[in-house]
């Protein structure tokens, strides 16, 4: 029998025809490596030179520039409605605003969020995101240094030129069962980009970048109790783990250590700033980009109506640092503090301690002297302020170093108008302090919910309030 009767067979050909696929899932060599464990751990990361290319193409920053004086009257003296870079100079400010085109909006230019009869105008909903943008970065390089160290982001980090950037998530829509008995799919069998097309839950992103579920594999106990580590929250780890690595462009190990991939002992420094980076994006998510729900038009929302929020990707873009760890933010001072957003100089993040365990090293804190904290409220509604959330965070910051504390959170209702509603208002302002307090780190059986109380009379402003407490022991 010769070659060509022999490929003729049906079962031949169809042999031939696997090979070549599982061929073709594979990537040629030569490959590169680098090994940053010791030898015989597996701790070695694995590169491809020829898609580096792509991500090194991504990844290059913008020319550095000659930073201008500080020297002269400030902008907020000059311009009128400056409400978040007043104390920069004039030559500072005018160079940020340029700068920030040329990241978001090179091809409109100015006019994309200011209008040009009119600069101090705020009507156009650019205007008012990009301010809170602005903020939203500060906060990062100030409250979140333990994950972007000194070097810092700045727009140019996500938008990449682009007036929306390219990695950006929304809430999937829930998958239909087709019929009750087939139960929750929990997004799995629905290839997803998210978890590489893998057979995991395709929304890796709202359970703990936007929620606060933990994430775990291995339970810390063996008995019924606290045992977070079931199939599902399993399966929804691994699809968050599959998004980072994708993202960073690395495998397991650059956070893991091989010996035992739950262990915090021993592993590699990357897994602390790691544990910093999804609660930096978690709180940026919370506090930021979902208070903008309203202010975006629909054609800006995904198909549930929620707006864009940040991954791990929306930063990293394939690398293991964003752009490689350039230091733009050198170049513009008025991105890098609080200070101008809020009106006082920011409080760094503490530093984690060396074992990597997410704890706060500063010495315990008298609460009883600091709590309670008052979170006020507009009148009828319970979307928390930039305000309430910054009272929220120091309540955060107080409580973070002692994990045996619990507190009360109490919502006090008007006494004025519908009470039926008025208690009802008052409980959802106590669940979003809730949340916004677990978004902070403190966990959730740390949390004790009080019913709604009526409000002294009279008292306009603290009537529409929930208030921190510590709880009796």
């Amino acid at each position: 029998m010769d070659n060509t009767t022999t490929l003729q067979s049906p079962w031949l050909r169809a042999a031939a025809l696997g090979s070549l696929l599982l061929l073709g899932a594979c990537e040629r060599p030569p490959m590169d490596t680098v090994q940053h464990g010791y030898r015989g751990t597996g701790m070695v990361q694995v590169y491809n030179p020829r898609t580096m290319e792509g991500v090194i193409e991504a990844n290059q920053a913008p020319a550095s520039q000659e930073p201008a004086s500080a020297e002269g009257p400030k902008a907020g003296e000059v311009y009128q409605n400056v409400k978040v870079l007043g104390d920069l100079s004039v030559g500072q400010f005018t160079q940020l605003m340029v700068s920030m085109t040329a990241w978001v909006a090179p091809d409109k230019g100015c006019a994309y969020c200011h209008n040009p009869a009119n600069l101090a105008d705020d009507s156009l909903y650019t205007k008012v995101v990009a301010r809170r943008m602005v903020q939203m970065t500060q906060t990062i390089n100030s409250k979140w240094q333990n994950h972007v160290s000194t070097t810092g982001v700045t727009c140019f980090t996500c938008h990449r030129g682009q007036a929306v950037p390219a990695n950006v998530w929304f809430k999937p829509e829930q998958q239909t069962k087709g019929a009750d008995f087939i139960g929750n799919k929990m997004g799995q069998n629905t290839p997803a980009a998210s978890v590489k097309l893998a057979s995991l839950p395709n929304d890796p992103f709202s359970p703990y970048l936007l929620g606060s579920e933990p994430i775990r594999v291995q339970s810390t106990q063996a008995l019924p109790g606290e045992h977070w580590s079931s199939i599902a929250s399993t399966e929804k780890t691994y699809g968050l783990m599959a998004h980072m690595s994708t993202s960073l462009g690395v495998n397991c190990t650059y956070c893991h250590t091989t010996q035992s991939f739950g262990k915090w002992e021993g592993g590699p420094p990357q897994r602390v700033t790691a544990f910093h980076g999804i609660r930096m994006v978690r709180d940026i998510n919370n506090a930021f980009m979902v208070p903008l729900t309203d202010t975006f038009p629909a054609n800006r929302k995904g198909e549930l109506g929620d707006v864009a929020k940040a991954n791990c990707t929306t930063c990293h873009q394939g690398a293991y640092k964003p752009l490689f760890g350039a230091p733009m933010l050198k170049d513009h001072p008025g991105l890098e503090s609080l200070r101008t957003a809020f009106g006082k100089p920011a409080v760094p993040a503490a530093a984690a301690p060396a074992d990597g365990l997410p704890t706060d090293t500063a010495p315990a804190a008298d609460l009883s002297s600091q709590l309670p904290a008052k979170v006020l409220f507009a009148t009828g509604q319970a979307g928390l302020s930039p305000e309430a959330r910054q009272v929220i965070e120091d309540a955060g910051k107080l409580l973070s170093g002692q994990a045996g504390v619990k507190v009360t959170v109490s919502g006090f209702a008007d006494q004025r108008g519908n009470l039926k509603a008025n208690m009802e208002l008052s409980k959802l302002r106590a669940f979003a302090v809730r949340d916004a307090l677990k978004a902070a780190g403190v966990s959730e059986d740390r949390i004790e919910l009080k019913k709604p109380e009526m409000a002294v009379a009279g008292a306009d402003t603290d009537a529409r309030r929930v208030e921190i407490n510590l709880a009796k022991p």
